[in-house]
């Protein structure tokens, strides 16, 4: 049977327009790249609920369910073929001040401009990111060799 590990993601939007990333550190995945919050979606929770826990998790923000938009899902393949599917979703609207409230396993913080990432954006997050800019479809493809294209935009 096959397996997937199924991912989580909240992309916080300030009133700027910066969305926040977070640096993984000491996690054994994609440790010193950049990625959006997030985590893996746990037994009996909807991937909605998950993406507010994660963020109360890690960034220590509460998000009303109501303020809560889906962009995509992505399903990656890393270079070394293990695979994830991620579901991304946005907001613009939480309550307290983001802060690194996992420092065993982020290094840090950083709001950035969404049409300037930094380099070390890890590819799974880009092309969760590159959805929420473009105005998102549904389903992304990421890290697969010769992807079908299902939409114009289906791959970053």
């Amino acid at each position: 049977m096959y397996r997937s590990v199924v991912d989580v993601h909240l992309i916080l939007v300030d009133g700027r327009g910066r969305v926040l990333l977070a640096e993984r550190a000491g996690t054994g995945y994609a440790d010193g790249w950049i990625h959006v919050p997030g985590g893996k979606l746990e037994d009996g929770e909807t991937a909605h609920e998950a993406a507010i826990r994660e963020a109360r998790e890690e960034l220590g923000v509460e998000v009303d369910p109501g303020n809560v938009e889906f962009v995509t899902v992505v399903h990656h393949r890393s270079p070394q073929g293990e695979t994830r599917v991620g579901f991304f979703f946005t907001t613009r609207a939480w309550t307290g001040q983001p802060v690194n409230a996992e420092p065993d396993k982020c290094a840090g913080l950083l709001w950035t401009d969404p049409a300037t990432l930094p380099d070390n954006v890890w590819p799974y997050s880009h092309a969760g990111l590159a959805q929420l800019a473009s105005g998102g479809v549904p389903y992304t493809i990421d890290g697969w060799p010769n992807p079908v294209r299902l939409h114009p935009q289906a791959t970053p």
